[in-house]
C-alpha cells in the first residue's frame, strides 16, 4: 500500500447561527478565487484565521503556514513568477509588516501581483486590550508599505471591505502589475453580523487587458528594425509560456537580431542561441557592450534600467542607435524608490508589455537576410573563451568534465 498523504482540509463548521465579519472577508477571497494565503499566525487577524478554516474550510484560499512574514511574501512572489497568478498574504499588524517589507519591497521591483492582508486595532481604542493592542495599532499603516505598493486601503465595513479587495486585485493585475495592501481592522472582522452580505460578481471587476500600442508605433518600430543593418534586443521581462518564449526567439531569427539577456530577470531567451551575445550578468559583458555600441537600432523589451545599460555602453558618447522600448512601467513609478532608474532615450515608445508587443512585431517586420555582425561571439560555444566567471562558463567546463557520465546533481 503506497502512503499518501492526507491534505489539511478541516470541514467547515456547521453551524450558520453567528456570522462575523471576517467571514465575509473570507467569503469574498473565495469568490476572487484565490488560491493559497501566505501567513505566519498572529492575533491582529485571529478573526480571519478563524473564518478561514471554519468557514472556508482551508480551502480557495488554502492557508500556507510559514515561520516569518519575509518568506510569506517571498513564497507569493515566486508563485506570481512562475505561474502570472496572483496569491494572497496575510500579514499581523505593524510588526509583521514590517517584518515583510523588504519582500514587498523585491515584489514591486519585479512587478509581481499579490494581494497583502493586513490587519491592525481594534481602531476603536475604548475596545483594545491593554498594552498588547495599542502597541499593534498604527494611525497609518499602510504607510510602512505606500511607497512600494500600487493601492493600499483600510475598509470600515463589510461592503466598503467587498469593494476594498476587489479594487485591490484588479489594481494588482493591472499591468505594470504590482503588491497591494488592504489592511482589515479587528473589529471589523470580529464584529457580528445579522446576515452574510452576498459579495459582489468579481467577474464584472477583472483587471482591464494589457494595453496594446498605436498600429502606427508598430509600423514605425517595425520599419525600423527591418531596415537596421545591425539590430540588438534586450530581452527583459517576460513571460514563460511556451507561446511567448518562441516569440521572442522567432522575432530575433527573422530580424537576425543580436539578443543580450541579463541575470536581473528570468530567463527569457536561450543563451545558447547563437544570436545571443554574451553571459548574462548583472552588468553588460565585454560582448555585449560591443554589440550593443555596434547597434543602430536597439529594441528593448521591459528592459530593466534601460538607461544605465546604454550609459555603460557609451559611457559619455552619443548614443548613435535609435531605440524602440517595449514597457508600461511609467505607469507605476512613485517618488519613494528610484527604481524607475534613469531617463532613456527614446525614438518609438509602444508603451505596452514586451509579450503584448512581440507577436505584433513578429507580424510587422519584414525578414532581414544580412547574417549579424562577426564581432558577436555566440555565447553558447562549448570550452574556454569565456571572459568572466559565468553560469554558462561553469555550465560548460562541467558538461565538458562529465561528457559521458551520468551525473546526478543536488541542492544545485
Amino acid at each position: 500500500m503506497e502512503p499518501g498523504i492526507l491534505p489539511e482540509t478541516p470541514l467547515p463548521s456547521t453551524s450558520r447561527e453567528e456570522v462575523w465579519g471576517s467571514d465575509a472577508i473570507a467569503r469574498m477571497l473565495q469568490a476572487l478565487e484565490l488560491p493559497y494565503v501566505a501567513l505566519n499566525p498572529g492575533a491582529s487577524f485571529r478573526g480571519l484565521h478563524d473564518s478561514l478554516v471554519n468557514y472556508a474550510g482551508n480551502r480557495q484560499p488554502q492557508m500556507l503556514l510559514c515561520l516569518h512574514e519575509e518568506s510569506a511574501v517571498a513564497i507569493a512572489h515566486g508563485y506570481a513568477k512562475v505561474t502570472g497568478r496572483m496569491m494572497g498574504v496575510v500579514l499581523h499588524s505593524n510588526v509583521g509588516l514590517m517584518h515583510g517589507s523588504m519582500a514587498i519591497f523585491n515584489a514591486w521591483c519585479d512587478r509581481a501581483p499579490m494581494l497583502i492582508l493586513g490587519a491592525t486595532g481594534p481602531w476603536d481604542a475604548a475596545r483594545r486590550r491593554p498594552w498588547i493592542d495599542w502597541i499593534h495599532t498604527a494611525a497609518d499603516q499602510g504607510a510602512l508599505v505606500r511607497g512600494y505598493t500600487k493601492w493600499d486601503n483600510q475598509p470600515g465595513s463589510v461592503p466598503a471591505a467587498y469593494d476594498a479587495l476587489l479594487r485591490a486585485a484588479q489594481m494588482a493585475m493591472t499591468a505594470p502589475c504590482g503588491p497591494t495592501y488592504v489592511n482589515l481592522d479587528a473589529a471589523l472582522q470580529e464584529a457580528k453580523l445579522g446576515e452574510l452580505p452576498a459579495p459582489p460578481d468579481p467577474s464584472r471587476f477583472r483587471a482591464a487587458a494589457p494595453p496594446r500600442p498605436e498600429p502606427e508605433l508598430v509600423g514605425r518600430a517595425a520599419d525600423l528594425l527591418s531596415g537596421a543593418a545591425a539590430p540588438v534586443i534586450l530581452v527583459g521581462r517576460g513571460d514563460r509560456t511556451t507561446a511567448s518564449w518562441g516569440a521572442r526567439v522567432a522575432l530575433a531569427e527573422k530580424l537576425r537580431a543580436r539578443v543580450i539577456t541579463d541575470l536581473k530577470q528570468a530567463a527569457a531567451f536561450p543563451t545558447r542561441h547563437p544570436l545571443h551575445v554574451g553571459p548574462p550578468g548583472s552588468f553588460l559583458s565585454k560582448a555585449a557592450g560591443a554589440a550593443l555600441r555596434e547597434a543602430d537600432v536597439v529594441l528593448a523589451l521591459e528592459w530593466v534600467d534601460l538607461a544605465g545599460t546604454l550609459k555603460q555602453a557609451y559611457d559619455d558618447r552619443p548614443i548613435g542607435a535609435r531605440i524602440v522600448s517595449a514597457s508600461c512601467d511609467v505607469h507605476l513609478h512613485r517618488g519613494f524608490s528610484m527604481d524607475y532608474f534613469g531617463l532613456p532615450p527614446v525614438d518609438v515608445n509602444l508603451l505596452a508589455g514586451a509579450d503584448v508587443a512581440v507577436p505584433l512585431l513578429l507580424e510587422a517586420c519584414r525578414a532581414r537576410e544580412r547574417a549579424p555582425a562577426a564581432t558577436a561571439t555566440p555565447s553558447g560555444s562549448r570550452g574556454g573563451g569565456h571572459e568572466v566567471l559565468s553560469l554558462r562558463a561553469v555550465a560548460d567546463a562541467l558538461n565538458e568534465a562529465t561528457e559521458g557520465v551520468d551525473v546526478c546533481l543536488t541542492r544545485l
